[in-house]
């Protein structure tokens, strides 16, 4: 997997969303990276990471991250993950991989209607930025057209960085595997819990998500019942856009 290092010290890993890479993680890298040694990957099938074969399943990236960790010998390390990356950490963490994790708005705790709601949702909105993708840096760069493009994701679009928001949108309707994992992850398996990781663990909500409901906050933590429950009162899908300093200051809580 490609992998770029940033900073020095005890090393955190971020694991990005679906459709995304390790630059979703911009807006809180600096911080982040001036008191840890911060991994950022982009997972197979995105970014710079080619895929694998089972890359377009839930259950594949989990395999190959896990394998990645054994050899380099990070098993066990500190992870923030973000969206279906917060799903991925929280698995591993299931699995005893990680170390103190801190997952934001993680998929997998939907339930009935709501498992049509993300697969739809997710299916129309890559269509949309795949038709609109030559005119995305202009709808982009203009507040309306950022507020109308990530209405389902953000609370705050308006105020994001239009370079920032056209590149994330760009590779939504770039990656290859996103029609498999959306499929995948809707109608696939839930996200099983464990009772104690033994490490400290916390789940971040934004009390505005339009993808995970915040209802599904509550499942989350029935299944991983000794993890701490983070309120974003002002974000959406994506605390580590919307509210970036109050994330960084949860990630230091929980990792060091």
């Amino acid at each position: 997997m490609h992998v770029v290092d940033h900073g020095r010290g005890k090393p955190l890993l971020l694991v990005h969303g679906l459709g995304s890479s390790g630059h979703a993680w911009e807006p809180v890298l600096a911080p982040l990276a001036a008191a840890r040694r911060v991994m950022v990957i982009d997972l197979p099938g995105h970014g710079r990471s080619p895929a694998e074969k089972d890359s377009g399943t839930f259950a594949g990236l989990v395999r190959s991250v896990a394998e990645w960790l054994a050899a380099e010998r990070m098993t066990g390390v500190d992870m923030v993950g973000s969206s279906m990356g917060a799903r991925l950490v929280l698995e591993l963490a299931r699995k005893g991989l990680a170390g103190n994790v801190v997952a934001l708005d993680p998929g997998g705790f939907w339930e009935g209607w709501e498992r049509q709601l993300v697969v739809a949702s997710l299916t129309a909105s890559r269509a949309l930025v795949k038709g609109l993708k030559p005119a995305l840096p202009a709808l982009a760069g203009n507040a309306v057209g950022r507020s109308a493009l990530l209405a389902q994701l953000s609370a705050r679009p308006w105020a994001l960085d239009g370079a920032f928001v056209a590149a994330e949108l760009k590779a939504l309707a770039e990656t290859p595997t996103v029609p498999s994992l959306i499929k995948d992850l809707g109608y696939g398996p839930g996200q099983q819990g464990v009772a104690d990781t033994g490490r400290r663990l916390a789940i971040g909500w934004g009390c505005h998500d339009r993808l995970c409901l915040p209802v599904q906050a509550k499942r989350a933590v029935k299944r991983f019942p000794s993890a701490r429950l983070h309120w974003f009162e002002h974000s959406g899908h994506f605390p580590l856009w919307d509210e970036p300093r109050e994330t960084v200051r949860l990630v230091a809580e929980v990792c060091g």
